[in-house]
């Protein structure tokens, strides 16, 4: 495998990728954005500034948004009041990591910014806690990619699940 990143000069991260997985990370980052909408705060202007959110603070229903928002209190009162400080602000910055990933990723070699290579960082383990969720992601992950045919449906987003976590692992360790 050709793609992935290694240390650069200076901070900064060096990434080598194909036409066809350029591709496949704009797809994903696009995804994200789609998934993923923006902040929402009131019209006061100091709750906008603190980005207060607006609504009741309730958990999302969507499996994935649940993923990526999780409840920081068990107790849904608690849950819903830090939701309403910080959720907005939150879903702001999963948009603009997912932008960084679409408006960066180009084919052949090219060097990330230490800040574009930690938002790089964060929007690859959205994208799989995204995916993982919607595969239903277990620990057995390489035991099943490894039985499973290439003829399964399932197989293309397994693969790609798996590729993401190579490409996270790549990218910690060029950062380390």
């Amino acid at each position: 495998m050709t793609s992935g990143f290694s240390r650069g000069r200076n901070g900064n991260v060096v990434a080598v990728f194909e036409a066809a997985e350029v591709s496949l990370l704009r797809s994903l980052a696009s995804m994200m954005l789609g998934i993923v909408s923006p902040g929402q705060t009131s019209d006061d202007p100091l709750e906008r500034a603190l980005g207060i959110g607006v609504g009741d603070g309730a958990a999302p229903s969507d499996p994935v948004l649940a993923r990526l928002f999780p409840s920081a209190y068990q107790d849904d009162k608690e849950s819903a009041e830090f939701r309403r400080y910080t959720e907005a602000t939150l879903r702001d910055g999963k948009r603009a990591d997912a932008q960084t990933v679409h408006e960066s990723a180009r084919s052949g070699r090219f060097e990330l910014s230490p800040e574009q290579a930690q938002a790089w960082l964060r929007a690859l383990n959205d994208l799989r806690l995204t995916l993982g969720t919607k595969l239903e992601v277990t620990e057995e992950i390489h035991d099943q990619i490894a039985t499973m045919s290439e003829d399964d449906p399932r197989y293309p987003a397994y693969v790609t699940y798996d590729w993401l976590t190579y490409l996270q692992d790549s990218l910690v360790r060029a950062l380390w």
